[in-house]
């Protein structure tokens, strides 16, 4: 791994300790701010082991993302969108489709 390589990596693992120390922010708050959430780090980190030739399932990359199992995760910490996130998920996605 180059210079580089390792300072991506590294920063990439600081993302996820921020994002495990903070569990209180929710996904769809992260989808309607910045349009992505911790689902789709792990949907990015499996595209990224299929470029590199390794094999890595959803499930798989939800747990190295979430740090545990994503049904444990989901239990613990996650709750209902208000209508107000949905609201405004669902127009974002609106205006994505035109």
């Amino acid at each position: 791994m180059d210079k580089q390589q390792a300072i991506e990596a590294a920063t990439f693992r600081r993302l996820l300790e921020h994002l495990d120390q903070h569990k209180e922010v929710q996904n769809i708050e992260l989808m309607n701010l910045a349009d992505f959430c911790r689902n789709c780090l792990a949907k990015w980190m499996m595209a990224a082991a299929e470029e590199q030739g390794e094999s890595l399932n959803y499930d798989e990359a939800r747990e190295k993302i979430y740090g545990m199992p994503y049904s444990e995760w989901k239990e613990h910490h996650q709750l209902p969108a208000t209508e107000e996130q949905m609201a405004i998920f669902n127009a974002k996605q609106a205006a994505k489709n035109q």
